[in-house]
């Protein structure tokens, strides 16, 4: 027990950047558009996402929808940027994998804490958790940091008519989901850190007995 108390902290940091994960990839801000023509968005200001888009607008645009207009959209659509749709796939990875990690920390840190001593049973789920964790935040480290970098090169996206969006923004800043995403990553690699490093702690207990 006394071996593992980074693994727990591990664990306690991958459950946060897991979390994280996943608010950051259903939240909508991802980019920020300031956009010069307010007809239809009447604040100026409209969100985009990787699932969908969504302005105010005070005109009734959309059924059922006469303040918040929001248009879903995949990444089989053509006018869908590389980096959204890199987005969609890597992130939903990461939440998988990043559950798979959890589930075998936790199958891990039960057999130490129920003071199951047989190493095969320990220090392999220790590290294919770590592995896990790592590989999680790499898939939403690069998501980010690729739209992140179209962000601040205020690159355009060719929405179709029906979405009411222009096709360039006057000017665009990141979203919350960004940071949200960037302390995610920083989180699961941390973990992944923690969690591999059982491996030399016990190596170390066990040359100095």
């Amino acid at each position: 027990v006394s071996a593992s108390h980074l693994q727990l902290t591990a664990f306690a940091l991958g459950t946060v950047g897991w979390i994280l994960c996943t608010i950051s990839m259903g939240m909508v801000e991802w980019r920020v558009w300031y956009v010069d023509n307010t007809t239809i968005i009447s604040s100026g200001v409209a969100w985009v996402g990787i699932w969908k888009v969504c302005f105010i607008s005070y005109l009734h645009v959309s059924p059922g929808y006469r303040e918040q207009f929001c248009h879903k959209f995949s990444g089989y659509e053509s006018f869908v940027p590389h980096e959204i749709y890199a987005a969609q796939g890597l992130l939903l990875i990461a939440m998988f994998v990043g559950l798979l990690g959890l589930a075998s920390t936790i199958f891990a840190l039960r057999n130490v804490y129920m003071g199951i001593t047989h190493k095969t049973l320990i220090t392999p789920f220790f590290l294919v958790g770590g592995f896990f964790y790592i590989f999680a935040g790499l898939c939403v480290l690069i998501p980010v940091s690729w739209n992140f970098y179209s962000v601040t090169h205020n690159r355009s996206i060719a929405f179709p008519p029906s979405y009411y969006m222009p096709s360039s923004p006057v000017a665009q800043e990141a979203g919350a989901a960004i940071p949200v995403g960037i302390v995610a990553v920083i989180f699961l690699l941390l973990s992944g850190t923690f969690s591999l490093s059982y491996r030399f702690s016990g190596a170390t207990n066990t040359n100095m007995k």
